[in-house]
């Protein structure tokens, strides 16, 4: 072989190497040159109570934007009758207001099949608060005592008062009992079913009245300081986050919930409702 062809392979062969080299280091270059991505913002949209629940969730709010980029609308209520409707009919897509025995109950009488629970938030326990006594022994005949007028609260609350040895019922879990349901009343106490959401105001009207927690720390009532009995800290009537059927797995549900479910969340609620309210989950 003359010198002429053995330079030409050898030129050719130390451009194939030099060529071969350069694409194995191709990937690991543009690898390191490519930005990271940024996850894409999310909305979402949850009904909530006016008043201390509303000022709890916004610290839900707050740890879903840094955690998960998430940024929350909230809608305020004061009617407990009108997110459950919102959120089955697509102008929500959550809410965070009521307990499961009320969602059963709405669901039933308005056709809401499509509502489902996602998450569970906190225990508000129900209490009995007065301005004339401290303690139900402190009752006298005849004293008005002032419950909830909605079906699921109207029943926790009866059943509640039984637990003080006050009224006796025919079915003492029946959630829906109402008053016609009471088969002893010692002290002929005047049961007195009200709006829930002006409970709390009608105690310059009666002896006793059983509240919501959402309405008592409306007007600055608490268990701790205010509350002649409360409902046991172990009720079976958590709190729920409550979505749809076709939108209960999507990621905004999904971290609204986890964000929820946080000892900040937590803590924040502590210092509305003081002893009244444990964790869900």
């Amino acid at each position: 072989m003359n010198l002429k062809k053995v330079l030409g392979i050898a030129t050719l062969a130390s451009v194939f190497a030099l060529t071969a080299c350069k694409d194995e280091k191709k990937p690991e270059t543009a690898a390191a040159a490519e930005p990271a991505k940024q996850e894409a913002p999310q909305k979402i949209k949850v009904g909530v109570m006016s008043g201390p629940e509303h000022q709890v969730a916004e610290i839900a709010a707050k740890i879903a934007k840094e955690k998960y980029n998430l940024t929350v609308e909230f809608v305020e209520f004061n009617d407990y009758a009108l997110p459950n409707p919102a959120v089955s009919k697509g102008d929500l897509d959550i809410n965070a207001m009521q307990h499961k025995p009320y969602l059963d109950s709405d669901v039933k009488a308005n056709n809401l099949n499509n509502l489902v629970i996602v998450g569970n938030t906190f225990v508000y326990p129900l209490a009995g608060y007065s301005k004339t006594i401290k303690n139900v022994n402190e009752l006298k005949d005849g004293a008005t005592i002032a419950v909830p007028n909605d079906p699921s609260n109207q029943g926790r609350a009866l059943i509640l008062l039984e637990k003080q040895g006050l009224i006796k019922l025919n079915d003492n879990t029946n959630l829906a009992a109402t008053p016609l349901d009471i088969v002893e009343n010692p002290k002929n106490l005047q049961i007195k079913p009200v709006d829930t959401a002006v409970a709390a105001r009608a105690l310059d009207d009666v002896d006793l009245a059983v509240v919501n927690n959402t309405y008592a720390g409306q007007v600055g009532l608490n268990t701790t300081e205010h509350g002649v009995f409360v409902e046991d800290k172990d009720s079976p009537y958590v709190n729920i986050i409550v979505a749809r059927q076709d939108n209960k797995d999507s990621k905004p549900v999904q971290d609204f919930v986890k964000a929820y479910q946080t000892e900040e969340v937590y803590q924040e609620a502590v210092k509305y409702f003081k002893d009244g309210v444990v964790k869900g989950w």
